[in-house]
């Protein structure tokens, strides 16, 4: 990795603002990996190994810190984070990706095409302020590539949805203006559907292994195992993902209410603003399914939405109270332990 300056990094003033003048002598550097006991990065010199300072879980790729010593000494705040509630049990959310300009939601003109996962995708990226961008490979395959094109683009009108040969270098170059002049694009989706064909494609990296897809439901099998930040040969930023069985929505309400925006203003057109969109008087949600301009099914997946949204952030919330609480107990047993243990102790 030869050297690269701060701005091709993708820092900007954002991230300045955060540094405080007694902390100028330390060097920042971009977070290209997460490990479970160090951190790879990008500084201004190359690329250099990090001994963390918080737990793992803190850190993203694409995390900005402030490092001396071989330490990240400090974790900058993101400019834009895409999270979603932990897989599991754990109530908590998990970070996936940070910095990241452009998410690229990439799916496949055949089985894999599901608009309800596209839905959840959309939400995690407004909910992060991305921009959403959906990529639908094996165009070449497909006798219905258009339709499946305009299937993505009617979700939301903040989406911009392009089909594409992934196996083509010229195809691809059309998501370079995504992923230049020290910009990040992101790549999430399902296995099998290219995102590691367009990963070496972007980045100029053949090492990179890439497996079939199984005819019968068009399912694959991982071949990106953990998250990386690489460059592209259009001179900005990729981070790779795993393909994800289980995409949980928390915290997310404002950008679920981004991607069904029809539905949410036809909500406040509502007469009672406690309206269930179902047998109430003067419904315009209803109003708008009879008339045939609001499908059913997408009313339906716009409240189940909004119900997972609701009782996993709830149920995190919860899950921070009792770690707070348990801290606090904790801390005042060890203070009665103190006492106990010099009882001439002022307090």
């Amino acid at each position: 990795m030869t050297k690269s300056t701060l701005s091709d990094l993708g820092w900007s003033d954002h991230f300045a603002r955060q540094v405080d003048p007694g902390a100028a002598s330390l060097t920042p550097a971009r977070l290209t990996e997460v490990q479970r006991d160090r951190l790879r990065a990008l500084g201004p010199d190359g690329a250099i190994t990090l001994i963390p300072t918080e737990p793992a879980g803190a850190y993203a790729v694409g995390d900005w810190v402030l490092c001396e010593d071989g330490r990240a000494l400090t974790r900058l705040a993101a400019r834009t984070e895409l999270a979603r509630r932990a897989a599991g049990r754990e109530a908590r959310v998990q970070r996936i990706a940070a910095n990241v300009d452009t998410l690229g939601i990439v799916t496949s003109c055949n089985a894999d095409f599901n608009p309800s996962r596209l839905e959840r995708y959309l939400a995690m990226a407004l909910a992060a302020d991305c921009l959403p961008l959906v990529v639908l490979t094996k165009a070449d395959q497909s006798d219905t590539a258009e339709g499946f094109r305009r299937q993505a683009a009617r979700l939301s009108p903040l989406v911009t949805a392009l089909t594409l040969d992934a196996t083509d270098p010229e195809e691809v170059a059309r998501l370079h203006p995504w992923c230049r002049d020290g910009q990040t694009l992101a790549l999430v989706g399902s296995s099998g559907v290219g995102k590691t064909t367009l990963r070496n494609a972007l980045s100029g990296d053949a090492a990179a292994a890439t497996q079939g897809i199984r005819a019968d439901d068009a399912k694959g099998r991982h071949t990106t195992t953990f998250r990386s930040l690489v460059p592209t040969r259009a001179g900005g930023w990729l981070i790779d993902t795993p393909g994800m069985r289980e995409l949980q929505l928390t915290e997310m309400q404002e950008g679920i209410d981004e991607v069904f925006e029809d539905i949410s203003e036809l909500a406040a057109r509502c007469r009672f603003s406690d309206c269930r969109h179902a047998e109430e008087p003067g419904c315009a949600v209803q109003g708008a399914i009879a008339q045939g301009t609001l499908d059913p099914e997408r009313l339906r997946r716009w409240e189940k939405l909004r119900r997972e949204d609701l009782y996993n952030s709830e149920t995190v919330a919860e899950a921070r109270a009792r770690q707070k609480g348990f801290a606090r107990m904790v801390k005042g047993a060890q203070s009665k332990g103190r006492r106990k243990r010099d009882p001439n102790r002022a307090g």
